[in-house]
């Protein structure tokens, strides 16, 4: 069977595109296991950085956002009350039930193009034939560690996005790289577990996000810095409410924006639990990394140009990920080389999230440099799944089945994507 759309993971950009496939009545098939890397690469005791009003799934009708997910579970879900990441996860599982069609959990380990569309290979090695892909294969593919920690062995080095149980660290000395939130919290929650632990962070002191403003305030407040999905703001209000817009810019700034906008910062909630708790070293980068008895040694660059070296029993890299073309190896090597690239290495994708091959969709961090900064957070899924489905949609209209009528105009439109305001 030559499906409509295959849909390519099932975090909460995959989940939302099939709902709105779904609701446009596409035949679809959806692989992936739903919401993996909240449940798989996450620590238990994390919480969300964004708001819960910001981090909604998101399907036509709008039926199943957080907030009743919240209600019908006695959960809270208010402004400024960090949402647990165990309960998010929960709300996609939750979202999935009701507004996807069945999710094959197999991973698909081979994407390629075929005659009319695509065919993708399954981990058993089943062959599943579609006409167009959105590929939300979300963070996992991009992980980012320093040139100076590869090659070590997994037993010294990991990415934060490796631990879903910091256990087995207890009582051990952790060295965390990075300033941002997966390093502080990733810290915080080892201290708080008897783990000796120390960050290193490039930057010279340790950026922390303020206590967003109250929801209800007077409406000259809201005039010079309204509410927005990645916080308070005019910039930060075009970052999230208006990609469409924001892929007009040029693009070097774009990329520009992209690379440097919402840089590291901790949450206003963390603050407390780290300075209270955690040896932090800003100013510092490591230059080398080299295995020792019981641990790993660092050469740590000083910002007044004075190097030093350091033992620790484990490094963990928080570090981020980098969103590259060349880091989806699950696309056959013809058609990775067909995508026309960025600067940065990330896809060029056209105002329906199409990729500059006919048919081939992308969702999610990859799409940043050319949306914008949103795309890096939950809040992006809404108007990435409406305009990604249209954009399935007139590619379908476009470029006929062999032997079928074409998907007629009216057939199951869905609403012109509009940015999420709140």
């Amino acid at each position: 069977m030559m499906y409509d759309l295959l849909v390519v993971g099932a975090g909460p950009y995959g989940l939302s595109i099939a709902a709105h496939a779904a609701s446009a009545g596409l035949s679809l098939r959806v692989f992936g296991r739903p919401m993996a890397s909240w449940r798989d690469h996450m620590p238990a005791g994390m919480f969300l950085k964004s708001e819960p009003w910001a981090s909604n799934l998101s399907d036509p009708a709008g039926r199943w956002r957080l907030d009743v997910y919240c209600a019908e579970n006695g959960l809270t879900a208010r402004h400024a009350h960090p949402i647990p990441v165990e309960a998010f996860a929960g709300y996609g599982l939750w979202f999935a039930k009701h507004a996807v069609p069945d999710v094959d959990e197999r991973t698909i380990v081979r994407l390629a193009a075929a005659p009319g569309g695509f065919v993708a290979v399954t981990e058993d090695g089943q062959e599943v034939h579609a006409r167009t892909v959105a590929l939300a294969v979300g963070v996992m593919p991009f992980i980012e560690v320093p040139q100076a920690l590869r090659g070590l062995h997994p037993s010294l080095v990991t990415h934060s996005s490796h631990h879903s149980d910091l256990g087995q660290f207890r009582g051990k000395h952790v060295t965390v790289i990075g300033g941002g939130q997966a390093a502080l919290e990733t810290a915080a929650l080892l201290a708080e577990q008897g783990t000796r632990v120390r960050v290193l962070a490039r930057a010279d002191r340790l950026v922390w996000n303020d206590v967003p403003p109250p929801w209800e305030r007077p409406w000259w407040q809201s005039v010079r810095s309204p509410h927005s999905g990645l916080g308070p703001g005019w910039k930060n209000w075009f970052y999230s409410e208006r990609p469409g817009l924001f892929r007009r810019l040029p693009e070097t700034t774009r990329s520009r924006i992209a690379a440097t906008a919402l840089g590291p910062a901790g949450a206003w909630w963390l603050r407390d639990r780290v300075e209270c708790a955690v040896e932090v070293a800003p100013g510092h980068a490591v230059t080398a990394a080299t295995a020792v008895p019981g641990g790993v040694r660092l050469d740590v660059l000083s910002r007044d140009g004075s190097v030093r070296s350091m033992e620790t029993e484990h490094v963990i890299a928080a570090t981020g990920f980098k969103a590259r073309c060349d880091r989806l190896g699950l696309l056959a090597p013809e058609l990775r080389r067909s995508l026309v690239t960025m600067p940065d290495g990330s896809p060029d994708v056209g105002r329906c999230f199409e990729s500059s091959h006919p048919g081939l969709f992308l969702a999610g961090l990859i799409t940043a440099s050319g949306f914008g900064p949103a795309m890096r957070f939950v809040h992006g899924a809404p108007f990435t799944a409406s305009a990604l489905v249209q954009g399935v949609r007139r590619r379908l209209r476009s470029t006929p089945a062999r032997g079928t009528v074409p998907l007629p105009a009216s057939a199951g439109r869905a609403e012109t994507p509009t940015p999420v305001t709140r």
